[in-house]
């Protein structure tokens, strides 16, 4: 699999889930909601979805269907399985990160992606049915001190646009 994030190895650290037992199209909101985030805010907010008191708010693959969650999220859901294995990496990236020697209280999501995964059959009595399997790559930074989630993420579009 190819790596989806430019990555510097000494203030970097990268935890990568490959063929999760998980549906591409919530992983791909659930990554979309944690996004830019700080490392220990997002656990806390997977932590809670699991528990059903904060729902993810389905903003690409909500039309149609997809009902109303209380509060300001519109429609969402609550993907358990999603949440749980994206937690673990979450962990995995922050052990790598102080393995480095990194500040594990100042990290910062730089970049979390989900890909589509390989396509894999259940063969049943009649049909096969596919399985859902999805990729998840992610890259924690050390925040440095005086920048927020809005200077990181100017940063990082001014470096796109060139």
């Amino acid at each position: 699999m190819k790596y989806a994030t430019a990555y510097d190895g000494k203030s970097m650290a990268r935890a990568v889930g490959i063929a999760l037992p998980v549906s591409m199209k919530k992983a791909v909101e659930v990554c979309s909601f944690i996004r830019g985030r700080e490392l220990s805010k997002a656990i806390k907010l997977l932590e809670s979805v699991q528990n059903g008191k904060i729902a993810v708010p389905f903003r690409r693959y909500g039309k149609g269907g997809t009902g109303h969650k209380p509060g300001k999220v519109g429609p969402g859901k609550y993907p358990m399985n999603v949440c749980f294995e994206v937690v673990k990496l979450l962990k995995q990236a922050a052990a790598n990160a102080r393995n480095k020697g990194l500040d594990a209280q100042k990290l910062v999501l730089h970049s979390i992606v989900a890909k589509q995964g390989p396509a894999s059959w259940h063969f049943g009595r009649h049909l096969g049915r596919r399985r859902k399997l999805a990729h998840v790559e992610v890259v924690v930074s050390e925040l440095e001190a005086g920048a927020g989630k809005a200077a990181a993420t100017k940063s990082e579009n001014k470096a796109g646009q060139k």
